[in-house]
């Protein structure tokens, strides 16, 4: 049974540092055309360089780590959730200044280095078996995991259980060498995170 939980996280990195936390955090228009990553996004993401992307993988990483972060994040990741650049915004809002810096620093390199950059080469089937092998470690070393990620629920139990599944994952791909870190981060960039839960080993 395939179950996905959505990780378009490039839009949360739509936010300027340098104001205050109480503050709006609107796109910084210095260094990237909006309008030109928008009519682009999936060119963007296929031409983005490996540091760029391993850059915004690293605040989503930092992010899940703090609780109440997180549970902004995971928000964004529910099934019947909006996913517009007002949502980014407002989940943007709610991070802490640390995060809200590395997300704005992190799509920047993304944009520019996406914009200006050729395409880089990238295997789906590839990072489709890193993200597997993830979910296999992620099992393994939590208990619940494989309910999470596949939990549909709209209860508040459901939801706790899909964000406490994804924090799980990311940490897991942390320990993965950069390159297949990157390759994982390129396809949950454009696809989501995509479980095959019969594919994986039983028990």
């Amino acid at each position: 049974m395939r179950r996905c939980l959505s990780l378009t996280v490039f839009g949360l990195a739509l936010a300027c540092p340098g104001l205050s936390a109480a503050q709006h955090y609107d796109i910084d228009l210095s260094r990237i055309d909006p309008a030109a990553v928008m009519a682009t996004g999936g060119d963007v993401l296929r031409r983005a360089s490996t540091p760029a992307i391993d850059s915004l993988f690293q605040a989503v990483l930092h992010a899940s780590r703090q609780p109440d972060e997180a549970r902004a994040l995971c928000a964004l990741f529910e099934p019947d959730a909006p996913r517009d650049l007002a949502a980014f915004q407002r989940t943007v809002d709610r991070l802490g200044p640390a995060s809200r810096n590395r997300f704005a620093s992190a799509f920047t390199d993304v944009a520019v280095s996406g914009l200006q950059g050729t395409p880089q080469p990238f295997d789906a089937a590839a990072a489709q078996q890193v993200l597997r092998q993830a979910a296999v470690t992620a099992t393994l070393l939590h208990d619940g995991f494989m309910l999470g990620m596949t939990a549909t629920g709209t209860d508040d139990a459901s939801r706790q259980a899909r964000c406490r599944s994804f924090r799980q994952m990311v940490d897991v791909l942390k320990d993965q060498p950069q390159p297949q870190r990157v390759l994982a981060t390129r396809w949950l960039l454009n696809e989501g995170l995509t479980l095959v839960a019969d594919s994986q080993p039983a028990g």
